[in-house]
């Protein structure tokens, strides 16, 4: 299952290398051309609802963007990311002991985007997920201790949620962003429990 997630990583990334490499750099949407580009970063997950005392699963997302402007200060932005999410547990009875909910996903959000000033810009809009991969770890410390999601036949293969973040951008194109990311759906049948990220990472737009 491990490996599922480093091939997710790998075709979202060669996904649309070729068409990013033809595209001029740019540092905002006052270039008024579509702009290709790169990012990734930390991942802070856990789960809310009808759920007790979840803590943060520390994980990954990285993947491509894609932002079509509209007009000088603002455009549409569609992402396509893998996304390590799910919350970490405390075993019942045990003395300390932590089991991860692993749930890995394909990240698609949709955000409309605003630039404030030159190079900052804040970003509002739906994202849709797609399960890829479902565990629960044990021993989130080594590569022991996976076993099945015991209500793996309950669970959604595809989740609506809502983001909303802030990005600075430099006139080399790189930047930087944070980024709040709810579910809105359930994660499974039957459960009042939806995810929450909050992101920051790195990103560098062609």
């Amino acid at each position: 299952m491990r490996n599922n997630k480093l091939f997710a990583v790998i075709a979202i990334m060669l996904g649309i290398s070729g068409l990013m490499n033809a595209q001029d750099n740019g540092s905002n949407t006052q270039s008024m051309a579509i702009s290709f580009g790169i990012k990734g970063g930390l991942n802070l997950a856990t789960v809310n609802g009808d759920i007790d005392s979840p803590n943060y699963r520390t994980s990954f997302y990285a993947g491509l963007s894609v932002e079509f402007p509209v007009a000088e200060i603002f455009s549409l932005q569609l992402e396509a990311l893998y996304s390590g999410q799910g919350a970490e547990f405390e075993h019942e009875g045990s003395d300390g002991d932590k089991a991860e909910l692993q749930l890995d996903y394909i990240n698609v959000p949709l955000l409309t985007k605003f630039y404030l000033f030159k190079g900052f810009s804040v970003e509002a809009g739906p994202q849709f997920s797609f399960l890829l991969n479902d565990e629960i770890d044990s021993n989130p410390n080594s590569n022991s201790g996976d076993s099945p999601t015991p209500f793996r036949d309950r669970l959604k293969t595809f989740e609506f949620g809502v983001a909303g973040g802030l990005t600075f951008q430099t006139d080399l194109g790189l930047f930087a962003t944070a980024r709040y990311i709810q579910g809105v759906t359930d994660i499974a049948d039957d459960m009042n429990v939806q995810n929450a990220v909050f992101q920051v990472g790195l990103g560098y737009k062609f």
